[in-house]
């Protein structure tokens, strides 16, 4: 896990992703999915061009893309190198490997999301609204790329949801007021699961080890 000086530095702008979030108290998110911003509309972008093997254009879009942006915004909270090696990777041609930098951005997003919502919850922030709004935006990244992670790490993947799970029936509408503790519990969970994920997954994998990105899942499903 990254020093915790380095995450507080980046909570200015974790907060006004999850300030853009639209609301998520009317919806259960494994049958909503949240709108994409310009950070998850330029990843599908990308996913697209590497499934149809236009490295090209997906260098240019990742050259251009806010996606590249929020990772050098983010250098601070990410795997050391994390932006120059996706970059060579798209330049290579090696998709596995830019798929894999990709999933690790997008995995330490919601990451920094989840520490951010434990942080304001110790401090007193209402349960109710930090809960449901920074649920919205860690499955707004995290679900982009669970299929990725399943494919190299089953046990994080179903650690993930299970946390998810937890953390988000704690705020649905029918359930009595969130109780802060647990739900801060919660998101320390999550935290620890992709701080892990992050850890094991850092070193670039052996020849012929690369797994696709996949569809983002239905968590319903």
């Amino acid at each position: 896990m990254r020093h915790p000086g380095a995450l507080r530095a980046v909570a200015p702008a974790l907060l006004a992703l999850v300030a853009a979030a639209a609301p998520a108290a009317a919806h259960h998110t494994g049958v909503y999915t949240p709108k994409d911003n310009a950070i998850s509309a330029n990843f599908k972008e990308l996913k697209f061009s590497l499934q149809a093997g236009k490295f090209d254009v997906a260098l240019r879009l990742y050259d251009e893309g806010a996606l590249r942006a929020e990772m050098r915004a983010r250098a601070a909270t990410l795997p050391p190198g994390l932006e120059a090696r996706t970059r060579a990777a798209l330049a290579a041609h090696d998709a596995g490997e830019a798929e894999r930098g990709l999933m690790l951005f997008f995995v330490a997003l919601a990451r920094d999301l989840a520490v951010q919502a434990e942080r304001r919850l110790a401090a007193g922030a209402p349960a109710a609204a930090v809960g449901p709004r920074f649920l919205e935006a860690i499955w707004r990244y995290y679900n982009l790329v669970d299929f990725a992670v399943g494919q190299r790490d089953a046990r994080a993947s179903v650690a993930m949801r299970l946390a998810y799970d937890d953390a988000e029936t704690l705020t649905r509408p029918a359930a009595a007021a969130p109780d802060p503790a647990r739900l801060r519990a919660s998101f320390g969970r999550i935290a620890q699961i992709l701080s892990g994920l992050i850890d094991t997954t850092t070193t670039p994998l052996n020849h012929g080890g690369h797994a696709p990105l996949g569809p983002p899942v239905r968590r319903d499903s």
